[in-house]
């Protein structure tokens, strides 16, 4: 095995030579690749740095090379992101199933689910969507009534309705909670399933967002046929499957902070309309606001590291980990909401309409920064699950 900095010379130069350089600027919501049974490419450069990738098994380079991954050790997959946030390379694909879904069904997955589900992830050939939340469902998620009746042969009948399911309009699968036990505590009688979003009797609406985009859909299931072997884990034991597949949620939204998601430096944003032409400060008043900013995200940047770091080395990391995306989120709030304010009217810009692409589009990332509060697991939710279950507080 080579040591670690023969491994990350060897990456850092494939990286340099592989990595279109067009793969290296910052990304816009249109240029987000989605794996899938019809995944799209912009350019002939986000083709060939999918493919590179898919092909040398970085999509998850973690995993094991016989599932399709990189067969690296947790330091070596980790040199990996570290490289490619150095060198701003862009994440390949975008895929739920890689980053959520896939790390649980390598825990608790049969083998026939590991060789039918992941290795289209790791071939880029699935796109998958979460079926948690519903319409009277959504903090208090063990609420959920979309129940699934089980036939004689295993076989589960699935209906009601899920929503907010982000892309639900274009994904081929769902991984979603269930109610296969009426008589049971709320907690225990949910089933983690996986459905084929092809399956007869599914009917998909989009939901459109503040921001004007329709990311978020409603689906709504009739007499939904689902094979006893897309079970993930017990049968009523879905509530545990599912806290452990949100564990990975968290480092999910946390990977879209890592040069991958669309986003804003906020210094960069900010430098036109608060410095003059030979650097001074116009405003000293944004002096704090504007440094606060840098220094939070900076810190959380550390954190974020620090926690990978202490994963690896299999410390007990659920305290910080429960922080990470609440902290993220806000602080992706508090970002816009003070671009808002220094931009003034030329922040409310939309698309179509005389000032730049980076301007035009600070207005929408501000109102989207609302929902990210949301999706996920809302703040307040995060809060009380840190105060009760890191904190120790009493209810």
């Amino acid at each position: 095995m080579q040591d670690t900095d023969t491994f990350r010379a060897d990456t850092r130069a494939w990286l340099q030579a592989n990595c279109p350089e067009s793969m290296r600027q910052p990304i816009t919501p249109d240029e987000m690749v989605w794996s899938g049974s019809s995944v799209r490419f912009g350019s002939e450069d986000q083709r060939l740095w999918f493919e590179r990738m898919r092909d040398r098994g970085w999509f998850a380079p973690g995993w094991p090379a016989a599932l399709g991954g990189g067969g690296l050790t947790p330091r070596q997959a980790r040199i990996v992101e570290e490289e490619m946030l150095r060198l701003g390379c862009r994440q390949p694909q975008f895929n739920l199933g890689v980053w959520m879904l896939g790390p649980v069904l390598l825990e608790l997955g049969t083998e026939a689910q590991k060789q039918e589900h992941l290795v289209p992830m790791m071939q880029g050939r699935a796109r998958w969507c979460q079926g948690f939340s519903e319409p009277n469902a959504g903090s208090d998620l063990a609420s959920l009534k979309t129940a699934a009746r089980i036939e004689d042969n295993g076989d589960f009948v699935i209906n009601g309705s899920k929503i907010w399911t982000s892309y639900g309009d274009a994904a081929d699968w769902m991984y979603a909670l269930v109610r296969t036990d009426p008589t049971a505590r709320k907690q225990e009688g949910i089933s983690f399933v996986l459905i084929d979003m092809k399956s007869p009797g599914i009917t998909v609406k989009p939901i459109e967002l503040i921001s004007g985009k329709s990311s978020f859909c409603e689906v709504f299931f009739d007499e939904v046929r689902v094979p006893a072997r897309q079970l993930v884990g017990p049968l009523h034991g879905g509530w545990t499957v599912a806290k452990k597949l949100l564990q990975h949620e968290r480092a999910a939204m946390s990977k879209f902070s890592e040069g991958s998601a669309p986003s804003h430096d906020a210094l960069a944003v900010a430098r036109p309309y608060l410095f003059d032409a030979d650097g001074t400060l116009l405003e000293p008043v944004w002096r704090d606001r504007l440094a606060a900013l840098l220094m939070d995200s900076q810190a959380f940047g550390l954190t974020h590291q620090r926690v990978l770091e202490q994963a690896m080395a299999r410390m007990d990391v659920s305290g910080p980990s429960s922080i990470m995306k609440l902290v993220q989120t806000e602080q992706e709030v508090a970002k816009y909401e003070l671009l808002m304010q220094v931009m003034g009217q030329r922040g409310l810009s939309w698309e179509g309409d005389e000032f730049s692409s980076q301007e035009h589009d600070i207005g929408r990332l501000w109102l989207l920064s609302k929902t990210y509060t949301i999706a996920g697991g809302s703040s307040e939710v995060q809060l009380n699950i840190i105060a009760k279950r890191v904190l120790g507080l009493p209810g």
